[in-house]
C-alpha cells in the first residue's frame, strides 16, 4: 500500500504573482487545497520537504495529510507545476478526500520473475506498453505498485489487462477495453535472421514458380511441332 505522508503548511495571507514570487524566494511553494464542497485553502509549504517527497516517485498516488495550524486535511495531490528552466516545484494542487473516498490515480507497473520467462531467456525483449496503470480504488488502500508475473511467457506473447491480478478493491479506470500492457518481442538480431529466412523462402518459391512456368512453356512448344 502507498505510504501516507504528512506535509506541514502555513496559510497564505496574500494572493497574486508578486506574493507567490516572494514566497518562492523564501524557499516556500504556493499551494491550494480544494474539494468536498468546502472553501479552498490557500497555503504554502516548504520546498525542500516537498522536493524530498516528490523524489520518492510515489507522491502523486499517496495520501498527503496537509497539517495547517494543527488541523490535518486528508488530500491527494492532483497537480504539480514546475519551473520550465530550473524544474523546481512552483505550485501544487491538493484535492480533499474522505478516508474511504474512491480515487482515480496512476500507479507504476512492476514486472516480476523475468527468469521464468522462456522468451526473455531466449533473448526476447520486454516491450512495456503501459508504464503506469490508471486505477480506481479506496483512498485508504492505494497500492504503491501493480505487480505482473512474467512466468511462462514466450516471444510473441502479450499481456492484457484482463490477465493482470489486481489487488482487492482495485479496478482499472478503463473497463471498456482489454488493452495490452506489455509484449515479449524478438530482439533485432533474431528479427533480421527471420526476415532473411523469409526472404530466402520467397525467392525459392519464386524460382520454383519460374522453372515450372518454363517447363510448361517447353511442353507446349513440343506439342505444337507434332
Amino acid at each position: 500500500m502507498s505510504d501516507q505522508l504528512t506535509l506541514p503548511a502555513e496559510a497564505r495571507d496574500r494572493a497574486g504573482k508578486g506574493a507567490s514570487r516572494a514566497l518562492r524566494r523564501d524557499g516556500r511553494v504556493p499551494a491550494v487545497v480544494y474539494g468536498e464542497k468546502k472553501e479552498p485553502l490557500s497555503i504554502h509549504v516548504e520546498e525542500k520537504l516537498l522536493s524530498k517527497m516528490l523524489s520518492t516517485g510515489h507522491f502523486m498516488n499517496s495520501v498527503v495529510m496537509v497539517d495547517l495550524a494543527g488541523k490535518a486535511h486528508r488530500t491527494l495531490p492532483k497537480a504539480v507545476d514546475f519551473h520550465p528552466v530550473s524544474s523546481r516545484p512552483i505550485h501544487v494542487d491538493f484535492l480533499r478526500i474522505g478516508e474511504h473516498t474512491k480515487v482515480h490515480v496512476a500507479v507504476p507497473m512492476k514486472f516480476d520473475n523475468e527468469e521464468a520467462s522462456p522468451g526473455l531467456k531466449r533473448g526476447g525483449v520486454l516491450n512495456v506498453v503501459v508504464h503506469e496503470l490508471e486505477i480506481v480504488c479506496d483512498a485508504a488502500h492505494i497500492p504503491s505498485e501493480i505487480h505482473i508475473a512474467l512466468d511462462g511467457l514466450d516471444i510473441g506473447d502479450s499481456i492484457h489487462i484482463s490477465q493482470v491480478a489486481l489487488p482487492n478493491g482495485v479496478e482499472p479506470a478503463n473497463k471498456d477495453e482489454d488493452f495490452t500492457v506489455a509484449t515479449i518481442v524478438a530482439p533485432s538480431a533474431m528479427k533480421s535472421e527471420e526476415e532473411e529466412a523469409a526472404a530466402a523462402a520467397e525467392e525459392g518459391e519464386a524460382a520454383e514458380g519460374e522453372e515450372a512456368g518454363e517447363g510448361e512453356a517447353e511442353a507446349g512448344e513440343g506439342g505444337g511441332e507434332e
